[in-house]
């Protein structure tokens, strides 16, 4: 994966699932986190970000995915750990198979990244603005009706545990 210490700073380059239906966005929290994000992962060496897209989809959920076209371009920065974080983002918009077991809104949904569990959940696009959803602009661009091409620069002030 593409992620590596300089300059007293992290750095991951990550590839993201912008997952929509029906006015709703997938979001999944890590055990132990307190917020909401996107899925996805880093990067590997040698792989394209939408390959890592659809990989990350298949280890998390085991389903396979249609990658589309590219969304936003994120330099996101944040501190975790007690370490500052600058991630470069790539974030697609991404189908499930309309059979996708992970489409049932009424209940919340199990997953794996590398052992520690994830809890993935459905929420309205236009109802975030009380729910902790990092980075923090998504909160205002997942509302945006279509979803339009951006490149972000995000700086989270608060601290990630």
């Amino acid at each position: 994966m593409i992620s590596f210490d300089t300059d007293g700073h992290r750095f991951n380059f990550r590839a993201v699932a912008v997952i929509t239906t029906r006015d709703h966005v997938l979001l999944h929290m890590l055990e132990g986190d307190e917020y909401w994000s996107l899925p996805g992962g880093r990067v590997e060496a040698g792989e394209d970000a939408a390959t890592a897209v659809a990989r990350e989809m298949r280890e998390e959920l085991d389903i396979q995915v249609k990658v589309g076209r590219l969304l936003w371009v994120v330099e996101n920065f944040f501190t975790s750990g007690g370490r500052p974080h600058h991630e470069v983002g790539l974030y697609f918009a991404t189908e499930v198979p309309p059979d996708a077991r992970i489409l049932d809104f009424s209940m919340r949904h199990a997953g794996n990244e590398q052992g520690r569990k994830l809890e993935f959940a459905w929420f309205n696009r236009h109802e975030l603005a009380g729910i902790d959803v990092r980075p923090a602009f998504l909160r205002n661009a997942l509302a945006q009706n279509p979803l339009q091409f951006a490149h972000v620069v995000n700086r989270d002030t608060g601290r990630v545990a």
